[in-house]
This record gives C-alpha cells, structure tokens and sequence, in this order.
C-alpha cells in the first residue's frame, strides 16, 4: 500500500495520475485479486482506489485521510456521466442520539471534505475494463450544507421519536436513511413509538443520486 499522502495537493495529484486506468491494470500494480462481479464485494473499487492513495481509516468512523480531514468517495457513473447510484456516507446511530446536533454528526463529518473519485459503472462494461474518471476536491456550499442538515435533523428526529420503521426512502430532499446490512438477521437495537428498545435493522445514511450528480455537474461543467 502506498504512504499515506502528507497534503491535499499531493492526494489530488495521485487521484490524477491513476485517472483513465482501468481496474484491471490497477489491480495488478496493487496484487489484488478482480472479483468476478460487484454483488458479493460491494467495497472493492474503494478498497483498490484507497491502496493506491494511501488511505489509512478503511471502515473506521472517522474520515479515509485522517490527518488531512478529507474522505473519499467512489461515484460510479453511467454512460450518460450520471450516477447509478447513491452514495453511502456512514452508519446512522439509532439509540444515544438525545442533543446530537448536525454540527458534531458523522455525516457532517464525512463530508465535510470529499476526494470524488468517478469510475465506469455500467454493468456490461466488464469489472477489469472498467477505467477511472477525474477526481474532484469538494466541500458542501453553504446551501448544500443546509440542505443536509435539514434532512439530517428531520430523520435524527424521526429516530428519537421512536418512528425508526417509518422511515422510508422517500424522506429526506438530498439525503435519506436506508437499512444497511448484509442479511436480515444483523439487527441492533433501537427505540420504538412506545419509548421501549426494539430490534430492527442496522440503518445508513445516503445522498441521493440527484445531489451527487449537482457536485459533478457543477464541477466538471
């Protein structure tokens, strides 16, 4: 694995120099074995893209470049340079969350500076031919910040509410709250309508793909 980068420039300028490769001739430079697809290794490419930068956090909660403040995100794009899908940002606390505010979130934290990094994703395009796009330092304008905080603080609400299996997908303007586990049988506990523990899924916080596609619009235009 490559050291781990000592400024943003010099991140940026790594994201750069791997920008048009294909996975396959990533993936040989870092011994890392191709899946044959995506379904049962959701976090390769991050995992690929990460050895080559030099991220340290892997699934810690803090951000991928510690010491630079800064995370990273994969955006896998289609033919049309649109996201397919959206973006997973952190894990959502279900149960001690009485006066967290968006301030001190993990969301806020996680993207409070983001490496966007696209790379093909269109499923006949095998996962070996598939090459990265050029990366993007980004930080939330302070209407986007808005916008996240408004959709945080009305989900945490839900959430403390006890209201956690009302949450759909549908809530939530640029980011919504999704179960996020492997099987159906990974639950943790949090509080139902009636103010007593429940078990339910583990949930994740997402930007949709219409927020995801703003930022590479606006910057890549």
């Amino acid at each position: 694995m490559k050291a781990e980068p000592k400024s943003e420039q010099e991140l940026l300028v790594r994201a750069t120099e791997i920008a048009g490769l294909t996975f396959q001739e990533l993936a040989e430079e870092a011994k890392i074995d191709i899946p044959a697809d995506l379904r049962r290794d959701k976090g390769w490419v991050g995992q690929l893209l990460e050895w080559h930068l030099g991220a340290t956090a892997g699934s810690k909660p803090q951000q991928d470049f510690e010491k630079l403040g800064i995370e990273l995100k994969t955006i896998p794009i289609g033919y049309n340079g649109k996201p397919l899908e959206t973006t997973f940002v952190c894990v959502a606390p279900l149960i001690g969350v009485q006066g967290l505010t968006w301030q001190q979130s993990h969301v806020r934290n996680k993207l409070s500076r983001v490496l966007w990094i696209p790379v093909e994703g269109e499923r006949e395009i095998p996962l070996a031919e598939r090459r990265v796009g050029s990366p993007l330092i980004w930080s939330p304008s302070e209407e986007e910040d808005q916008q996240l905080q408004a959709d945080w603080e009305e989900l945490m609400e839900l959430i403390v509410l006890g209201q956690i299996e009302k949450i759909t997908a549908r809530h939530g303007e640029v980011l919504q709250l999704r179960p996020k586990a492997a099987n159906s049988r990974a639950l943790t506990e949090a509080y139902g309508a009636s103010g007593k523990p429940i078990k339910t899924l583990p949930r994740g916080f997402y930007l949709r793909t219409q927020f995801t596609a703003r930022i590479l619009a606006n910057n890549f235009a």
